[in-house]
């Protein structure tokens, strides 16, 4: 074999992601200190379409986009491993991202280290990403919130797609097998917050409401039946953040909310994340 041949034979290669990739994505998230379990990547995997790169047949980077209709998607899971940075693997995963992605709307959050990048890449920060966990204070159940029945989704589907923006079907259908949705009614379902098992624990989101009074009872009877369990609620309300800082939810970090194209100003609003990855 030539040289030329040789090193063609090396070079790094762009293969889809697939549920084959889920333990070499974990190996890579755990090497970042991220809390995601197996589950959870497999939940990532089930809604999302992505791209790994190979390096001599290793992955040694990935990044996912969950679609959300046609006008939208979230970014989520970018990631080289720390001894193949520096070669515009980043870069790369990120533009074939946007390209795969079709004209969508992209929202991503953006750690500290990859903001420079994601900003030259046409993404704008439209707001700070508030991380809570800890084991909160014990405190009744609120009133006024009650667990969503089967009737219940369509309502559910409709709010989320109103304050997000786009289609999560998939996504919330598949938050609503794994975990569990309480909802508050005025008439009808006027707001609704999921809480489902991950990384270290439970996680509350999304959480959309018509005001954030009705998002801290929500949050607050997740909490509750929770009974001393470590949760985790991800935030781009400062109000909500202070708050949740007072049931002992502590602030454990933060990322950067970017968005590359625009949506519609919507209400009732989005006041937990489903995920950072997620959005």
């Amino acid at each position: 074999m030539s040289p030329s041949n040789s090193a063609a034979s090396a070079a790094p290669s762009f293969d889809p992601f697939r549920p084959a990739d889920i333990d070499a994505g974990l190996a890579l998230s755990r090497a970042e200190r991220w809390p995601h379990r197996r589950e959870d990547w497999e939940l990532v995997a089930a809604i999302s379409r992505g791209t790994v790169i190979r390096d001599r047949g290793e992955v040694a980077g990935t990044a996912v986009w969950m679609p959300y209709g046609e006008r939208l998607a979230a970014v989520g899971m970018v990631m080289v491993a720390a001894g193949q940075r520096g070669r515009g693997f980043g870069r790369a995963l990120m533009e074939r991202t946007i390209v795969d992605a079709g004209g969508r709307t992209l929202r991503l959050v953006a750690t500290h280290s990859g903001l420079p990048l994601y900003e030259k890449l046409g993404f704008a920060a439209t707001g700070t990403v508030f991380q809570h966990q800890g084991v909160p204070q014990a405190a009744p159940a609120p009133d006024g919130v009650e667990e969503a029945n089967a009737d219940d989704r369509a309502a559910i589907l409709a709010l989320d797609r109103t304050a997000f923006g786009g289609d999560r079907t998939d996504l919330l259908g598949a938050m609503l097998r794994r975990g569990v949705a309480l909802v508050v009614r005025e008439g009808g379902v006027t707001g609704f917050a999921i809480r489902r098992m991950f990384g270290l624990g439970w996680t509350i989101g999304p959480v959309i409401a018509p005001d954030r009074d009705h998002a801290q009872r929500l949050i607050a009877a997740h909490v509750a039946a929770l009974d001393g369990a470590f949760v985790r609620v991800d935030t781009t309300d400062t109000a909500l953040a202070d708050w949740l800082e007072r049931q002992g939810l502590p602030r454990a970090g933060s990322g950067t909310a970017m968005m590359r194209g625009t949506v519609p100003e919507a209400a009732p609003e989005r006041f937990a994340l489903a995920s950072q990855a997620l959005g």
